[in-house]
């Protein structure tokens, strides 16, 4: 079995957003980069079905040079190989069509994608990659085992889960859940090593424009200063809440 794991280069949680040229993009400097959550759950997954079942493990990004280094992760968490499409990952379908020619390429079985990505949240390229490629899709995936061409997934749904079956080839939209947080893997020596042994072929993108640009970036607004109210005073209070917070 050939697995696509596709991973997001994202800014880490704890890392200051700042913004530059007129707010216009992402000031980057200092900013930790890190695999986006839900593309490690889905990467931790796919490390599984090749040591349980032997499958082939490829990881690619849409992304500049920056991006190596966690392609580079992957590689010594246990992928074999890695792609990266030399392009800036400006909106969702830009990327979508730069991962379905991948895919198309490459032929694999199942594709695994994060469900969305920690910096915009668009929660568009997985689905949209199946639409082009025709192939099935199942989206906040928590549960994923594969036997032959047949996929047994679990799905969130309102108010609970739903577990389905799926042919391959077959695109998810994972999350946590789908493997649990003890079982993510960190990188060792051996992994670190090896993985720079380890085949990352540069992609150029196809010749797709990209259909979106950033105007301008805005923080949300600065939270105001807290007000303490003493216990005795339930007018202030009161008045506060109804006048001020306007919740009563």
């Amino acid at each position: 079995m050939k697995i696509l794991v596709c991973i997001s280069h994202v800014p880490d949680t704890t890392s200051k957003i700042n913004f530059v040229n007129g707010d216009s993009e992402f000031d980057t400097n200092g900013v930790q980069f890190v695999i986006n959550p839900n593309d490690e759950f889905g990467l931790t997954r796919a490390i599984w079905f090749k040591e349980q079942q032997g499958a082939n493990v490829t990881v690619v990004n849409v992304g500049g040079a920056d991006a190596e280094a966690t392609l580079r992760k992957a590689l010594a968490i246990g992928a074999d190989e890695a792609i990266r499409i030399n392009a800036n990952p400006t909106d969702g379908m830009f990327v979508a069509k730069q991962l379905a020619d991948v895919v198309k390429n490459g032929g694999y079985d199942l594709v695994i994608a994060g469900k969305e990505s920690l910096d915009y949240n668009g929660g568009m390229v997985p689905g949209m990659m199946a639409a082009m490629l025709g192939y099935n899709f199942v989206n906040a995936c928590v549960g994923l085992d594969v036997n032959g061409n047949e996929a047994k997934v679990t799905r969130e749904i309102d108010g609970g889960k739903e577990t389905i079956s799926a042919g391959l080839p077959l695109i998810i939209g994972g999350q946590k859940g789908l493997v649990e947080e003890k079982d993510l893997r960190i990188p060792n020596m051996r992994g670190i090593m090896m993985a720079r042994t380890k085949a990352l072929t540069l992609v150029e993108p196809t010749g797709d424009a990209t259909a979106t640009k950033a105007v301008k970036f805005e923080k949300p607004a600065a939270k105001s200063a807290v007000k303490l109210v003493s216990a005795d005073n339930l007018d202030e209070l009161i008045s506060l809440l109804h006048n001020e917070a306007k919740v009563i």
